[in-house]
């Protein structure tokens, strides 16, 4: 009888469309961030969105407001570090990333009184998410989607081979500038739903899936999207369901989604003819 009732509650319903958007974004990013091999930038964006959200609640401000252009500010110097430093991107992404949590641990220990709320935003709950929200996440998802629609070729060509692109005439650290900040705003709309410890897996882990059957890049995009948002929407079902967290709920399915292909995958490489 309670699955009956899934779509009457309004907030499973905010859930839902903002859930969808989010996890379509973060597939799509995902997969050029894991073609240029900046899968860990997403893990080191979320460490600095700790410190912004405990900023945010200190200052009585909504924390995504906050958020994204403190975040978008840290990915660019990650990327002029790596850029214009002896240091690798990996190096980079480490040292922003411990700015980042150190920053939010100072914060909260200087303002005790919002652990509670930072608590919450390091696990995500996508449940709570408000109607203000949900069309912020809606907005900023479509504009990200829309910019890398329109980006496409550039975006493809610089994930497959950097300086071909770059001989071709692409302004590649436009582009790359671009990503970084497309990156920044995916992390932070990703913590409302899965929450700051588990966005990189959402970035990471569809992506990946859909490199195991895909035969394109656009059957990629296609692919890593779906699985997304299929794992949302069951996500969000079971959590409600069972009364688990949904964030984790979420993530738990898009690994099972990848071992599930990849022992596909596997099996028909074993199996098919030798030649």
């Amino acid at each position: 009888m309670e699955a009956l009732r899934f779509f009457e509650y309004a907030f499973i319903i905010r859930a839902l469309i903002a859930g969808s958007f989010i996890a379509l974004l973060c597939a799509n990013l995902g997969v050029l961030l894991v073609l240029r091999r900046l899968s860990l930038l997403g893990d080191g964006l979320a460490h600095v969105t700790f410190g912004s959200v405990a900023l945010g609640l200190l200052l009585k401000v909504q924390p995504i407001y906050v958020s994204v252009p403190v975040v978008a500010l840290s990915s660019l110097a990650i990327l002029k570090l790596t850029e214009r430093t002896r240091v690798y991107s990996d190096a980079a992404i480490g040292i922003v990333s411990a700015f980042g949590v150190s920053g939010g641990v100072m914060l909260a220990g200087l303002a005790a009184g919002f652990n509670v709320d930072l608590f919450s935003y390091l696990f995500g709950n996508i449940l709570s998410i408000t109607r203000g929200e949900m069309v912020m996440s809606i907005v900023l998802s479509l504009i990200v989607l829309c910019v890398i629609a329109f980006r496409y070729s550039e975006l493809l060509s610089l994930s497959f081979d950097e300086e071909f692109a770059r001989t071709s005439g692409i302004n590649a650290g436009r582009i790359n500038a671009l990503l970084a900040v497309l990156a920044a705003v995916t992390v932070v709309l990703a913590m409302k739903l899965v929450g700051i410890m588990l966005t990189s897996a959402l970035l990471i882990i569809p992506a990946v899936s859909a490199f195991q059957i895909a035969k394109s890049f656009m059957g990629t995009l296609f692919f890593a999207g779906f699985t997304a948002v299929i794992s949302v929407w069951v996500g969000i079902f079971l959590s409600f369901l069972m009364n688990v967290p949904t964030g984790a709920t979420i993530v738990l399915l898009n690994l099972a989604f990848f071992l599930v292909l990849y022992t596909f995958k596997a099996l028909s490489a074993y199996l098919s003819p030798r030649q």
